[in-house]
């Protein structure tokens, strides 16, 4: 039910305020704007995924890692450090966090003292924008995808400041990162298992078994 009014959610808010912030810097940028691309960019946002920044050009071991760094941060700043708290809405024991927050060296106190404000969403929002900018680059003259480009940044932030937060279990986090890595890694590698699994540092064998559990399907291009 809570990802059902989540969803929800997340819809309203991308028709009612994201799609608004999408059009006044086309305007801006280009003196139009492009409904397809408009579209492009909202499917990438509706994808729970999303939320979770992936590191390109690094191992699958890297990325994790620091998946799990980026969310924990996240985490903690929506629960202002409130470690028993958070870990019943994650699904784990607290010494499991208190490890995490050991292993990557985060001060909690900050967290608790509501010192760290920064919008994790941020990143993954720059990365979709830019993703499907990157696939207009055969059609757009470059002067003007420059113009739109310089104002990613921007547009990034006000959008991660509107959109909902996922209450998400720990378990669920990493399926959809694994999701979303997997996807991006087989796109850029026109799907050829063998050459994603290099990329990633991992077996063919596992990436296979990886991509069959979760469900991952080919999408086309445009």
């Amino acid at each position: 039910m809570e990802k059902v009014k989540l969803k929800k959610d997340l819809e309203a808010t991308i028709k009612e305020k994201v799609l608004p912030l999408l059009e006044e810097t086309m305007e801006k940028s280009w003196g139009i704007t492009i409904p397809k691309i408009e579209s492009d960019i909202s499917d990438k946002l509706l994808k729970p995924s999303l939320h979770f920044y992936v590191t390109p050009g690094v191992s699958f071991e890297k990325a994790k890692k620091n998946f799990k760094q980026e969310f924990l941060k996240r985490e903690l700043q929506q629960h202002e450090g409130n470690v028993s708290q958070l870990a019943k809405i994650l699904g784990v024991d607290r010494r499991s966090i208190h490890r995490a927050i050991k292993e990557f060296d985060i001060n909690i106190k900050r967290y608790r003292a509501g010192l760290e404000m920064e919008h994790y969403s941020e990143k993954a929002v720059d990365l979709a924008i830019r993703e499907t900018l990157d696939q207009y680059k055969e059609i757009i003259q470059p002067s003007k995808l420059e113009n739109m480009y310089r104002q990613v940044p921007e547009l990034s932030r006000n959008i991660a400041k509107v959109l909902p937060s996922e209450a998400l279990t720990w378990k669920d986090a990493e399926k959809e990162f694994e999701t979303q890595l997997f996807e991006q890694v087989l796109n850029e590698c026109g799907w050829r298992v063998g050459e994603g699994a290099k990329k990633l540092k991992i077996r063919m064998e596992t990436l296979q078994r990886k991509v069959k559990k979760l469900g991952i399907m080919r999408t086309k291009s445009i």
